[in-house]
């Protein structure tokens, strides 16, 4: 298996006989790092848990993938502490970002470090210790989530759980070269998670690669009634690029590196590497976006953090690290009319911002503007802080969603730059971040390994492209005859609206059947792989009836050769179209086999 443990890497060890307990053994004398857990794993619980999942269903999206949790996210059973022992409680039930992922066979490690309350960017502010930079354990980590990212860049998971209010999914990205994707607001549940701003939280998703972080990212979506903030956000699924994407960046006169001469031209060398893709780079004022950034900490959403730590700092304020008890503090003489105010301006400040977005496809700015050592932090915590946040605090009061991204390492230090876009715009940040990534492939994390391309992009070297449906995806049964035949994954795709989607008679393995329809269709899930025309023919040859091939029109207005059933197939199926695609279905509880009537 590779040591870089990314999901394709453990998806072919699974292949290849892997067990979820061979893999707990394997990861168990890694797990000890300093700083990085608050509730640390247990072997028995983790040998149990992996056994309990090699007895059942295999075939889960995200079978026997280990991750940790950010320990202000609730996984039942355990403590949640938010990095303050006086405020710990044992959770009940796990949150549903995290009971989504069990339902998806994946598999939490521990409760990982952060900046207590999550109110902080620089991942020191915790009576837990600091978890290491895996860089060079003079620099800070990041927060505040940066037990999640430390375990995500040291090789312990493939990915972990993390929350952004300002930036703590995206700075700690930057710090320890991953990918930090910090979702739509609303379109992952925040149920079950302790709140910073509740109307500005976001849980956020770790990862090595872009592919693995909207893998996560689609198993975690969906409205939820539990969480009264939750709202539908259509997902979609990355494609292609524009051919000429339009990308917004920072003139010259506003970049702000505050003397890092490195930071600045690593920012340089990421725009010209998009130049290189393409991309026509278009200068913003971003006065309007610094201004939303300032009102996030000088304005009245302290107040929204003091609601949270009221009762405790009132009863116990010693029981609050004195950084974070300064910073809170200041919400409990915000007057209502104060409120009301920044809501005026910053309403003021999205009508401003948002002609200048709906022009271009990103904004592509720093993650952060420079990097600090922890000395540096110790001697001046809140302003270095403050500073980090300079080109994240303002994106989710002005309501965009974001993706940072490693784009170099010079010296031991990385460097990064995220691509924000309007609410709604996951897919296509996710494949704008995917070409950028692939056009200067880095090690991910700290794992010295370079992760084979997965391009989101179609295939152009004269391999024919196939939407596949259900046994032939990724870790599914029948997933080997593909890549039997050598081929290679291309993209997660949606079909257009135009198809019904069937559970066949028969099996094992079981099947789906997609019909192309008139009038009633729907976008089904799928995946593209890529074979030469050799394997393609071999593949075509050996498929049973009632299952075809034809031509899938895909969503973004693609084409593709895929699998398509029989109409007469149909009488005796099972009508699945609502699940939107087989990984839905597998799923959901209506996955439990049924018998059809004659």
């Amino acid at each position: 298996m590779d040591d870089a443990l990314d999901l394709a890497s453990l998806r072919s060890a699974y292949a290849s006989g892997l067990t979820p307990a061979d893999l707990v053994d394997r990861l168990w004398p890694k797990l000890d790092v300093e700083g990085v857990w608050i509730a640390p794993p247990s072997r028995e619980e983790l040998l149990a848990a992996a056994r309990t999942l090699e007895n059942g269903r295999t075939d889960l999206p995200l079978y026997g993938v280990p991750f940790a949790v950010k320990d202000n996210i609730d996984v039942g059973g355990a403590p949640t502490t938010a990095a303050c022992p006086a405020f710990a409680y044992t959770a009940r039930n796990d949150a549903t970002a995290v009971a989504r992922l069990r339902a998806a066979g994946a598999l939490p490690v521990g409760k990982t470090n952060l900046d207590q309350f999550a109110t902080g960017l620089v991942g020191v502010r915790s009576p837990y210790g600091v978890p290491r930079n895996t860089f060079d354990p003079k620099l800070i980590p990041g927060g505040s989530s940066s037990g999640s990212a430390v375990a995500v860049a040291a090789g312990l998971v493939p990915f972990a759980l993390g929350t952004d209010t300002a930036g703590s999914g995206r700075v700690p990205a930057m710090l320890n070269n991953i990918v930090g994707l910090k979702p739509s607001v609303g379109l992952v549940s925040t149920a079950g998670v302790v709140p910073a701003c509740r109307t500005l939280d976001c849980v956020s998703v770790f990862a090595l690669t872009v592919e693995d972080a909207w893998t996560v990212l689609a198993t975690l979506a969906g409205p939820d009634a539990a969480d009264p903030f939750s709202r539908p956000v259509a997902l979609g699924a990355p494609g292609p690029v524009p051919p000429v994407a339009r990308i917004g960046v920072l003139a010259e006169r506003q970049r702000e590196f505050f003397g890092d001469a490195v930071a600045a031209s690593a920012y340089t060398q990421a725009l010209e590497r998009l130049v290189g893709l393409g991309a026509s780079l278009v200068d913003i004022d971003f006065a309007p976006f610094a201004e939303a950034a300032r009102l996030l900490y000088e304005g009245p959403w302290v107040a929204e953090r003091w609601t949270v730590v009221e009762a405790l700092a009132t009863r116990d304020p010693e029981a609050l690290h004195p950084v974070t008890r300064a910073i809170i503090e200041k919400g409990r003489d915000i007057a209502a009319a104060d409120a009301f105010r920044a809501l005026y301006r910053l309403q003021e400040l999205r009508a401003a911002t948002a002609p200048v977005l709906a022009g271009l496809d990103a904004l592509v700015l720093p993650t952060a503007p420079t990097v600090y050592s922890l000395a540096e932090v110790e001697a001046d915590n809140v302003r270095l802080n403050s500073r980090l946040g300079t080109y994240t605090n303002f994106a989710n009061l002005l309501d965009l969603c974001g993706i940072a991204v490693p784009s170099a390492l010079v010296g031991g230090k990385p460097y990064g730059v995220t691509l924000l876009a309007p609410s709604g715009h996951d897919a296509a940040l996710a494949s704008l971040a995917r070409a950028f990534v692939a056009a200067s492939p880095l090690p991910v994390g700290a794992t010295g390994t370079v992760p084979l391309s997965r391009p989101f992009a179609a295939s152009r070297d004269g391999r024919i492209e196939v939407a596949v449906f259900g046994a032939h995806m990724s870790c599914l049964p029948l997933n080997g005859e593909l890549r039997a035949l050598g081929a290679s994954f291309v993209r997660d795709v949606k079909t257009a609206p135009h198809y019904r989607f069937y559970l066949l008679p028969g099996g094992p393995p079981r099947r789906p059947g997609l019909l192309r329809v008139a009038e009633g269709g729907r976008a089904i899930a799928a995946e593209v792989w890529s074979l030469t025309p050799e394997g393609f023919g071999k593949l075509v040859a050996a498929v049973p009836p009632p299952l075809g091939f034809g031509t899938i029109a895909l969503a973004d207005g693609s084409e593709v050769k895929g699998f398509l059933v029989e109409a007469a197939a149909v009488a005796q199926a099972r009508d699945i179209s609502q699940h939107g695609g087989w990984r839905a279905f597998l799923v959901s509880g209506a996955a439990a086999p049924q018998t059809v009537p004659a």
